[in-house]
């Protein structure tokens, strides 16, 4: 029987859905690969199929997420970056053995190294980190205004100004939670005669 383990929050930006896997981080945290198997099952969901993971594979995948969730959240608020995530994301892109292949269909595509280990699949999430940190693509990072969450993403909207990392969890959360406040106040307003 297989343990049920919370679903995975799938994202446009390898980077930041990877630092997805731990969720609410100032509230009850939500650790979404605890075991090596979940990792494995994480990187197939993101294109990055790899052959098996072990225990201290699991650990440096950590590492990087934190390093990563370090990095975005210091340019998010216009900080310095903090030297040990730089150090650490640097350290995992140039670890790896993976190439860029162009599609039919024109998309880009990531080939691991011939024997698909989980330094290749981190390369490639580091790799993605350094691109949307150093400004190279379009969009900016932003924190989730749920403050439970403050999650760092990569906002490609128009306007620059989405407030939730995502909108079906976080957004959804904080509007039921004023509608719910709203509710309470109109409630009480009409017992007390007060509108």
């Amino acid at each position: 029987m297989r343990a049920e383990f919370p679903d995975f929050r799938l994202g446009s930006v390898l980077a930041t859905s990877f630092t997805g896997t731990l969720t609410e981080r100032h509230g009850n945290p939500v650790e979404r690969i605890p075991t090596p198997q979940r990792l494995v099952d994480w990187l197939a969901a993101n294109g990055l199929a790899v052959d098996s993971c072990t225990t201290a594979q699991l650990e440096l995948a950590r590492k990087l997420r934190e390093a990563i969730h370090a990095a975005a959240t210091a340019t998010a608020i216009q900080d310095a970056l903090p030297v040990s995530a730089v150090r650490i994301i640097n350290d995992c892109s140039i670890q790896g053995r993976a190439s860029a292949v162009l599609t039919a269909e024109r998309n880009r595509q990531w080939r691991l190294g011939s024997a698909s280990c989980v330094e290749d699949a981190l390369s490639v999430i580091a790799a993605d980190a350094i691109s949307i940190i150093a400004g190279e693509r379009d969009g900016k990072m932003a924190l989730c205004a749920s403050p439970t969450c403050q999650a760092a993403f990569f906002d490609t909207s128009q306007s620059r100004t989405r407030k939730w990392c995502e909108m079906n969890t976080c957004g959804n959360r904080q509007k039921k939670a004023r509608f719910n406040a709203n509710q309470r106040k109109n409630g009480t307003a009409a017992r007390t005669g007060v509108v």
